[in-house]
């Protein structure tokens, strides 16, 4: 927008705070797309460029936690997997978790960790939160073609693999996740700018959260136990659950528990998207 103040000023932007509460602009950061990207960019580089085996971590760390879950919850707790190879079963659940935990924790620090560069120039601040979501993703298809590599190594073994329409619900129930990061992310990046507190409550908080989620086990396995109901009304387990259906095709998709976990998502997005565009007007009064 051009606005002439004096016969020699022209301004090319003019930058005006939010005068209403549902004024979200999203075009404006359609419009820094480029910056977004650079942040992706960075977000993935930065992280590995000094380190020895750099996205190998991406390989190691999924690895070492399975064994870790064959060990406790396959050899001492002989949980079953519902005829899913053992290994394959707990790698689906660990790299769609890994996604969701990445997002989470990342987006939950973008006012704190960024408030040198949000002092110092004008840009949407939700691009941050929204390439630490992408840059993630980049993450999590390391780690699923980790998975696919152990999953074509057992369809050769035991001479069945799944690759059927189901996998169309691969990228939805990503993008689920993703969603589900995101927005409680941000709503809760908005309440660490008062309350340093959640950034200690939230990396143990996350951890409990995995052992609600049936990422280590199945849905199957919780029927008739007084504690199932939770595990149930948990938005992440029909996600979990149904990204391992769509994998390896075993058992049936739980289609209420999905739409469930959609308008949980919308509601946390949209709660979030409003109190975080609150929050950026006067947050480096208080940061």
């Amino acid at each position: 927008m051009n606005t002439t103040t004096k016969d020699t000023d022209t301004w090319d932007l003019v930058i005006e705070p939010r005068s209403k509460l549902l004024n979200l602009n999203l075009k404006e950061v359609w419009r820094y797309r480029d910056l977004l990207w650079l942040f992706v960019k960075r977000d993935f580089v930065a992280q590995y460029k000094q380190t020895i085996l750099g996205p190998l971590w991406h390989f190691i760390q999924p690895i070492f936690t399975t064994l870790m879950f064959l060990f406790i919850f396959g050899k001492v707790a002989n949980i079953p997997t519902d005829g899913i190879e053992a290994i394959p079963f707990y790698m689906s659940g660990i790299a769609i978790w890994n996604y969701f935990s990445a997002c989470l924790t990342a987006t939950s620090s973008t006012f704190v960790a960024n408030a040198g560069i949000f002092g110092k120039v004008y840009f949407p601040r939700l691009v941050i939160p929204l390439s630490t979501v992408m840059s993630n993703m980049v993450k999590f298809g390391i780690q699923f073609l980790l998975l696919l590599a152990v999953m074509i190594y057992y369809g050769i073994k035991t001479g069945h693999f799944h690759f059927g329409i189901s996998w169309l619900m691969i990228p939805v129930l990503v993008l689920m996740m993703a969603g589900m990061g995101l927005g409680l992310g941000i709503i809760i990046s908005s309440l660490t700018i008062k309350y340093r507190d959640f950034t200690v409550l939230i990396g143990f908080t996350v951890q409990l959260l995995m052992y609600a989620t049936p990422v280590a086990y199945p849905l199957s396995y919780l029927q008739g136990k007084s504690y199932a109901a939770w595990i149930a009304y948990n938005p992440l387990s029909p996600i979990v659950e149904g990204f391992r259906y769509a994998l390896f095709g075993v058992g049936t998709v739980d289609t209420g528990g999905l739409l469930y976990s959609g308008a949980f998502i919308v509601v946390v997005v949209f709660a979030g998207m409003l109190i975080f565009s609150k929050v950026e007007r006067s947050f480096m009064d208080t940061v």
